[in-house]
């Protein structure tokens, strides 16, 4: 990576925070409760020991009782009604993902579409038996980009049964805001046409609708936090437009603060899982992968040394980031059921970029009536730990925040006149 500069300060309140680590670059252009066991079949007994019957002989056609002659039309008028009611109850669900002011949202979420967590591969497989699994859960996407119909490309994986897609809103941004087209193409090469959801600049997250790809296999969603570092990973994307390609490595590190960008406007900051795993551009979006079959994280960026390798983009030198899962839960759980994703925030301003360095991160300013100021933190507090988890400058300190929900309550450990103190704040909220 690239020495840090100056910077001007980080806003953790009202607008996009200013300031970039290093060479994180994005991507454009052409460039998770462990699952239930299923119950034991009908007449088994789960604790083992079977069961004999009793025998008793076959009753004869006396023996049989008789049934009444208005017995069948009843049962047929009660079918009828179960059949029409779930079908009143499918219109409901598939209205619900046909909203025209909101297509492909949930009232209920997350909860409200078909997602899995059982792992594919239960005692951990090769990258081949891994590649096998979760391919045909991985697509390409192709949006429009600076008016050109196909100008970025990315990669994603498919969420649930309903047709919803995860990737990376630096994918999809240009293309959601000119009303571009966008397509989602599957492993076999079969496209079908997408809407936008929702995104998250803040989180760099979109949720992408396919009503036609309904079909698709979800990718099994797993959790970082299981991860440590030196754990196999495979990451499976289109990097450079290559399709259903498949790289491996390692967790390289954990909680990584990072953040992409090339200006306040689009920075996006990351408490990322890092690894070796070759990403270029065009992995944005697409699933990393644990040996086991589950999606940890979603790649979104990757560190450079400033030069170009593929049409002049930068490409692979060993250090990628990923969006941890759980996030990404978060965030299309808010997209489905509203369309938008909400981001903690204090209302306070921080320095970035080579300002005690390693030392902490110093409020450069904190706005009248925010959550910060209604706690007390002042303009040069140095915050040196959220929660007990050490912070070692700006970025690091939004990460922290970036990590928890709006409305919860968060303990800052800062230095003021030499003195160390802590202070509580209950977290505010943004949309982006």
């Amino acid at each position: 990576m690239t020495d840090q500069h100056d910077e001007p300060a980080a806003d953790l309140g009202d607008t996009q925070p200013v300031g970039a680590v290093g060479s994180q670059t994005t991507e454009r252009g052409p460039s998770w409760l462990p699952p239930t066991p299923p119950p034991p079949p009908l007449g088994s007994r789960p604790w083992g020991d079977s069961v004999a019957p009793a025998t008793r002989p076959m009753p004869t056609d006396d023996d049989r009782p008789r049934v009444s002659g208005w017995f069948w039309p009843v049962v047929a008028a009660v079918a009828l009604v179960i059949g029409v009611i779930g079908g009143v109850v499918g219109g409901v669900a598939y209205e619900n993902l046909s909203d025209d002011d909101h297509p492909g949202t949930v009232s209920e979420g997350l909860s409200g579409v078909d997602t899995v967590s059982l792992p594919p591969l239960k005692d951990g497989g090769n990258v081949a038996a891994v590649a096998k699994e979760v391919l045909p859960s991985t697509v390409q996407i192709s949006a429009e980009y600076d008016g050109q119909e196909g100008g970025a490309t990315g990669s994603g994986f498919v969420l649930d049964k309903q047709g919803h897609i995860i990737t990376n809103n630096h994918v999809v941004e240009d293309a959601a805001e000119n009303d571009g087209p966008i397509t989602v193409v599957d492993h076999k090469g079969n496209r079908y046409d997408a809407t936008v959801v929702g995104r998250s600049p803040v989180y760099d997250l979109a949720v992408l609708y396919a009503p036609k790809a309904s079909g698709l296999k979800p990718a099994a969603l797993g959790a970082s936090k299981q991860l440590r570092v030196g754990d196999g990973v495979v990451a499976i994307g289109s990097p450079l437009g290559l399709s259903s390609t498949v790289t491996a490595g390692i967790v390289s590190a954990l909680n990584r603060p990072v953040t992409t960008g090339d200006s306040g406007d689009d920075s996006s900051y990351i408490n990322a899982v890092q690894t070796d795993a070759a990403i270029n551009p065009g992995n944005s979006g697409g699933p990393l992968v644990n040996l086991v079959g589950q999606v940890v994280g979603v790649n979104s960026a990757i560190a450079t040394n400033g030069g170009g390798t593929f049409n002049g983009e930068a490409g692979n030198i060993g250090v990628g980031f990923a969006i941890p899962v759980e996030q990404v839960k978060v965030t299309a759980d808010q997209i489905l059921r509203t369309g938008e994703s909400r981001y903690p925030v204090i209302g306070a301003k921080v320095q970035t970029g080579g300002v005690n360095e390693g030392n902490g991160a110093v409020i450069d300013s904190v706005m009248d009536g925010t959550p910060a100021d209604e706690a007390g933190l002042q303009k040069d507090d140095r915050v040196i730990a959220v929660d007990g988890q050490r912070v070692t400058d700006g970025i690091g300190l939004i990460v922290a925040i970036r990590t928890h929900q709006p409305g919860e309550k968060v303990e800052f450990t800062v230095v003021r006149d030499g003195s160390e103190r802590t202070i509580e704040i209950t977290l505010g909220s943004e949309t982006g």
